[in-house]
Order: structure tokens, then C-alpha cells, then sequence
């Protein structure tokens, strides 16, 4: 058997065991309680976190974005990138044991901080979902774009995935002036014709806010509520943020948590973005690649408690079991301990009087 066929085979076991993420909504099926992601893994690198997250025993793995490192417009640079991913005995471990859910951000799209104007993006699609074991049927596979969805659970125990493309439509950003390159890369892009998402993906994110669910976690490869430091992050397009918080106010969307990476440390982010509840925001970033120098500190007016350095996972626990389930926002580091947590329950991110 060959390496990619048995590859396929694990694959398709997964799906079939476990239960059929992409594009399902499997509200009969039995709740999930234990979602895991990160983001930043260089793939030449040793990533010994993997077994730490193995061992936590997540019912998914969310990969957000920096899967691999591949700034390249050659392909075969690409795919042998990902194979070099695929083929890390501690990732396989992971990959046997629960379904991941991957979304790219700009170094595994093929250049840095980039957007629609990456003349490659559809042979790069290609790839990643060659990589990462797309079904035929799913839609990444007849759309533009790799944002996806799925909801498991049955009711009053539902959990929706969300993860946003915030690469491929992505128009240009506004760099900073050379007087400020040394603190900051860009500032806020006040053109309002500029998009994050591109309006297919907007529409699309309607309808999947709208659909029933108690939890909804969305991952988008950059940050969300920090706005504070001057790299990558939503707020560079100050008015899609806040289109992004009105949509979750228009769509009466409860249960929202953001999950993030791309910034090379881990941290919580909190602020009340207007929506009726506060938008949380947990950042992991690096499996592999994390910042472990002190002077690397990153202003966050919203950040809750510290910062993290080091090599780290993100982990969201939820005990369905109590009246009003509570939700623990996790940061682990490579040997598996909690460096940050918080305790919310979910009442607190619902403007309805039921949480279920």
C-alpha cells in the first residue's frame, strides 16, 4: 500500500468512525466537548506538541492558517511542503484519533500578508485541499474560496464550525509610513470598497449565522477584537470588523467565540463589540514557531490577563452536563499545561433568557 493511499484509507476511517464534518449538520449525533486548534507549524521543524494535543483527547482539531510555510508560486514547492506535514509521525497520531479542520492563512496561500492579488490562489486552493483530504463533494471543491462550516450535536448541545477565508478575497491593506515600519506595518484602510471577505463569503456567513446552534466557534486566521499592535489583524479593515460585529447582531447569532492565530504568542482578547454579548477572542499561535523572548510583547488594550510565549495549542472544554454548561478558553503550552483559562458559562455570550 502506498504512503498516500493508506493516507486516504486513515482519512476515510475518521470520517466514517467519528462522524462526517464537512458540510454536515448532525444534529442527532452526540455532542462535541472538546475543540483543539492552532496555528504557525513550520513543517522542517520538530513539533513534539502534537502528542500533547493527542493526549488531551479533542473531538476536533482546528488547523487556522500557517499550516505549512510555503511562500512560493511554484506548486510543487507547495506540495511538498504539505507532504512533508503529512508525513510527521505526531501529526498522523492526531489526524488517527480525530477529525481536523483546516483553513490557510498567508504563508500556506503562498505569500506573506497576502490577499486576492496572488496570482496563484487557485492552483494553491488546489493543493491545500489535495493536502488535507477534501471529499469530492465538498463545496471548497466547486467554489472559490476554502471558508467552511459544519454543526454537531443535537439540540441545546449544538456546536457550529465556522472557519472564514480571510485570503483569498482580501483587498489591499494600507501600509504604514517608513517613520513608523519600525513598531508598526500597517494602519487602518479606510476605503470602504475594500473587502476581507468578498461579498460570496459574507452572503454565506449570513445563512450560517442564522441556522440553529447553542455554540458557534469562529476561526479566522487573523486576530478579531485586538487592534492595539500594527501587524496583520481585522481592525486594518476598521469597517468589515464592524460589519462582521452588526451581522452577529442583525442574525441574533448567540454563542459566538473567535478563535485566531497568525501572531506568534497566545492570548484571550475580550471587549463589547455592540452585538449584545461580549466577542471573545482566543488566540494560538505557534505549534512550533511561537515567540519565546520577553521583549516580544504585543499592546492589547483587550487582553484578559497575560501574554503567552512559547510553543502553544489552544483548547476549548465544554461541560455540557450542568444546567448552564460552562466553557473553559484554554492555552497550553508543549507540555500540555494550562498557561491561560478562562471560565465563562454560556449564558454569558447568549442575548436570549434561554441558553439552549
Amino acid at each position: 500500500m502506498t504512503r498516500n493511499t493508506a493516507r486516504k484509507l486513515t482519512t476515510l476511517l475518521v470520517a466514517l468512525v467519528i462522524w462526517p464534518i464537512v458540510g454536515c449538520t448532525a444534529n442527532g449525533d452526540k455532542p462535541i466537548s472538546r475543540i483543539a486548534f492552532g496555528s504557525c507549524l513550520k513543517q522542517d521543524k520538530p513539533a513534539p506538541i502534537w502528542d500533547e494535543i493527542a493526549d488531551t483527547k479533542p473531538d476536533v482539531f482546528l488547523f487556522i492558517g500557517d499550516n505549512i510555510y510555503a511562500d512560493t508560486e511554484d506548486m510543487s514547492v507547495m506540495r511538498a511542503g504539505y507532504d512533508t506535514l503529512n508525513a510527521d509521525a505526531g501529526y498522523q497520531r492526531l489526524k488517527r484519533s480525530c477529525p481536523i479542520l483546516a483553513v490557510w492563512d498567508d504563508h500556506d496561500f503562498g505569500v506573506n500578508d497576502g490577499g486576492a492579488e496572488y496570482p496563484m490562489r487557485d492552483a494553491s486552493q488546489k493543493e491545500f485541499l489535495r493536502a488535507f483530504d477534501e471529499p469530492a463533494d465538498s463545496p471548497r471543491r466547486r467554489r472559490p474560496g476554502i471558508y467552511i462550516a459544519t454543526t454537531v450535536g443535537p439540540p441545546g448541545q449544538r456546536v457550529q464550525l465556522i472557519l472564514l477565508d480571510t485570503r483569498y478575497f482580501r483587498g489591499p491593506l494600507a501600509k504604514a509610513p517608513d517613520s513608523q515600519r519600525a513598531f508598526r506595518k500597517y494602519i487602518p484602510n479606510l476605503d470602504k470598497s475594500v473587502t476581507m471577505l468578498g461579498e460570496r463569503q459574507w452572503e454565506w456567513l449570513q445563512q450560517q449565522l442564522r441556522k440553529p446552534a447553542d455554540l458557534r466557534i469562529i476561526a479566522s486566521s487573523i486576530q478579531v477584537v485586538p487592534e492595539d499592535h500594527g501587524w496583520e489583524k481585522w481592525s486594518n479593515l476598521p469597517h468589515e470588523r464592524r460589519r462582521l460585529f452588526d451581522l452577529i447582531e442583525e442574525t441574533k447569532a448567540d454563542g459566538v467565540l473567535f478563535v485566531s492565530g497568525d501572531r506568534h504568542i497566545g492570548e484571550l482578547s475580550m471587549m463589547d463589540a455592540g452585538f449584545g454579548y461580549p466577542a471573545y477572542d482566543l488566540t494560538s499561535s505557534g505549534l512550533n514557531s511561537a515567540s519565546s523572548y520577553w521583549r516580544t510583547y504585543e499592546p492589547n488594550s483587550h487582553r484578559v490577563g497575560t501574554m503567552n510565549w512559547g510553543d502553544n495549542f489552544g483548547l476549548i472544554d465544554i461541560d455540557w452536563s450542568q444546567a448552564d454548561p460552562e466553557i473553559r478558553l484554554q492555552i497550553r503550552d508543549v507540555e500540555g499545561d494550562i498557561n491561560i483559562q478562562r471560565k465563562i458559562r454560556l449564558s454569558t455570550i447568549t442575548t436570549s433568557t434561554d441558553a439552549s
